[in-house]
């Protein structure tokens, strides 16, 4: 018997569909890394994501991939959240307190392809990228104008990837 309570396979997609179609403007307030308070909402989050999702896929990605993230609370991270699990890939959060040799066999265990990264956290990923055989690319958590110099192979600033 088939009962009337869910008609629908729960996902961590519909999640933010249903925050985007009941609450469509109920702010979503971070406080970034520079300091500054960043206003958005669920619709806007909603609509990223899907942007995320299609970049990932675009770039190959599918479902089970795994895609790390080393960020802060942020509403980026929670496009990345969105996104990444979403399109059916593995959201893998990473711990910027870890020990590099940890940080290094984690990545490499869960076979990391891509990894998310705020911009103070890029001189860890410089001192480890070379034992990070899995890394296809690091996407840096900033707009295109704040992207830094890097040595992170195929870097790329998280507002150009989704644009």
């Amino acid at each position: 018997m088939i009962g009337d309570m869910q008609r629908w396979t729960p996902n961590v997609a519909s999640i933010i569909e249903h925050a985007k179609e009941f609450h469509p403007t109920k702010e979503v307030i971070s406080r970034m890394v520079s300091g500054d308070i960043h206003r958005t909402n669920y619709e806007e989050v909603c609509i990223r994501s899907r942007k995320l999702a299609s970049a990932l896929e675009k770039d190959g990605y599918k479902k089970g991939d795994v895609i790390a993230t080393l960020a802060l609370n942020t509403y980026r991270h929670l496009e990345m959240y969105y996104g990444i699990s979403g399109m059916g890939a593995i959201c893998h959060t990473l711990n910027f307190r870890l020990h590099p040799e940890q940080a290094v066999y984690i990545i490499n265990h869960a076979d990391d392809k891509i990894i998310f990264c705020e911009v103070p956290f890029i001189p860890i990923l410089e001192a480890l990228k070379d034992q990070l055989h899995c890394v296809e690319k690091y996407i840096i958590l900033c707009d295109e104008s704040d992207m830094p110099e890097t040595a992170l192979k195929n870097a790329i600033s998280y507002e150009e990837y989704i644009s």
